[in-house]
């Protein structure tokens, strides 16, 4: 984990963006750019933009955030299109390497693809090795290469692009949402069971996909509907061709809902934030405190604790300050300076805890280390109680949809009670959300949500290993674009 990310938070593979419009075509790169910074906490380690004028295919990508990746002249050094396409990673299939940044590019004689993907596969391995059988040859490591090799490998057919990109999805098993390019479209695909989100918008003469509503918010999108589960969506000059097939269980990740997506982001039409305001509410219903005030974890603690509050009457504060500056460093610390672990993004307020009986509201604990420093934060703050209320259930399993999830044994709620773990992080007491409530709160049906990190319900079966193919043999591409 890198020094500066104290959180200790599951990590969310991607953010995928895509752009069409002919009216846009100069100011492409620029919405491209504000589409993922409003993205930006679904990944962190590199971006990546390409735009197309149908013919041509220009790009840029780097390690680091959207803002380090891409300044003015960065942006204007991509050519004029009117298909754009932008990501933002965190590995988890693959390395955190620039080889690994996206849009990844594939393509094979004059039939070329650039695609962003958010999720996993898994049967990377065994795809990889039949796409090899194939004649094509891979230079990253990323599960995503093998996604743009099986959709060239299917156009090569000479089927229409749907057609042939629903044909290379009878290949993935997994998750994935896609964003792609192929010559003048831009197409955009979700897994059958929905796993990771991706929304549709309809933008000044043409239209915009993105992992979240947020980023269609930011450039004047006005939202359409999600890409449905199992659906390809084909947008050029003609407009937007639908391709639907029938899909199993849904099972969206209901860790959208409870920490990975922005709480202004909306699923099936609902803001994420009312849900976490009733997951806040339900968790004061089921695991009442005696205190003398409610303050959250920033930022993913805070609707939760507005909604603790709202249903218990114990009035809410910020006790916790939040160094918004600290961001991600590649600046190695002495052993002295990781003593100082979560002071470096997290400051308490004495005025606000010293001699209070205090509860803080957090959506998860992974480990458990971070909360026990944050307890100790408090305690050395001057307060008299801590009572630790999170507000979904503990984590039990690893997932292998699209989150860098622990192993097992790292993870505290697969190997600890409640109460061993209230020991852990020194807690005066600690309490979990049920999932019957967590699940009430999205207003979702159980059985339309992936719940298997919490109650090991997984809907599909297969294991992936985020550097799995690192130890394979390393195949050069044929790039293309």
């Amino acid at each position: 984990m890198d020094y500066q990310d104290t959180e200790g938070k599951p990590k969310e593979a991607c953010g995928v963006f895509g752009l069409y419009s002919r009216e846009l075509a100069g100011e492409l790169a620029q919405r491209t750019y504000f589409g993922l910074y409003a993205l930006q906490h679904r990944g962190q380690e590199s971006a990546g933009i390409a735009i197309s004028d149908g013919e041509r295919t220009t790009a840029m990508r780097d390690m680091g955030l959207v803002s380090q990746v891409f300044d003015g002249p960065r942006l204007a050094a991509l050519e004029a299109g009117h298909l754009a396409l932008g990501h933002v990673r965190y590995s988890t299939t693959g390395s955190a390497s620039w080889e690994n940044a996206q849009p990844e590019f594939g393509g094979r004689g004059d039939v070329n693809v650039a695609v962003a993907h958010n999720g996993n596969l898994v049967n990377a391995g065994t795809l990889r090795d039949s796409l090899a059988e194939d004649g094509f040859r891979f230079y990253s490591t990323s599960d995503t290469t093998y996604i743009a090799a099986a959709a060239v490998r299917e156009l090569e057919r000479g089927l229409s692009v749907g057609e042939a990109v629903r044909g290379a999805m009878r290949r993935f098993e997994g998750a994935y949402s896609v964003a792609m390019i192929f010559r003048d479209k831009l197409v955009a695909f979700r897994d059958p069971h929905g796993f990771r989100p991706l929304s549709i918008g309809e933008v000044d003469g043409g239209y915009a996909v993105s992992s979240e509503t947020c980023g269609l918010d930011i450039i004047g999108a006005r939202f359409l509907r999600d890409v449905e589960p199992g659906e390809v969506v084909v947008i050029d000059d003609e407009g937007l061709m639908s391709y639907r097939a029938e899909t199993p269980r849904r099972a969206l990740c209901v860790f959208e809902y409870v920490y990975f997506a922005r709480p202004d982001s909306r699923f099936d039409g609902r803001e994420v934030a009312d849900s976490r305001h009733r997951m806040g509410e339900l968790l004061a219903e089921e695991a009442p405190a005696e205190a003398d005030v409610i303050i959250p974890v920033p930022d993913s603690g805070m609707m939760a604790a507005i909604g603790y509050s709202k249903r218990s009457g114990i009035p809410y504060a910020e006790g916790l300050i939040k160094n918004r500056y600290v961001g991600r460093t590649f600046i190695q610390p002495t052993d002295g300076m990781r003593q100082l672990g979560i002071r470096l993004k997290l400051n308490p307020l004495p005025s606000v805890i010293e001699g209070n009986r205090v509860v803080v509201v957090d959506d998860s604990i992974v480990r458990g280390n971070t909360s026990r420093k944050l307890v100790e934060l408090l305690f050395e703050a001057g307060a008299a109680e801590v009572h630790f209320r999170v507000s979904s259930p503990p984590i039990k399993g690893p997932c292998y949809y699209g989150i860098d999830m622990d192993s097992p044994d790292q993870l505290v709620g697969a190997n600890m009670s409640v109460e061993e773990i209230r020991v852990q992080i020194g807690a005066t007491t600690l309490a979990y959300l049920s999932t019957d409530a967590m699940v009430a709160a999205t207003q979702q049906r159980k059985d339309r949500l992936c719940r298997a990190c919490f109650d090991g319900d997984y809907p599909i079966t297969g294991t992936t290993s985020k550097f799995a193919l690192e130890n394979k043999t390393h195949y050069v591409a044929t790039r293309g674009g």
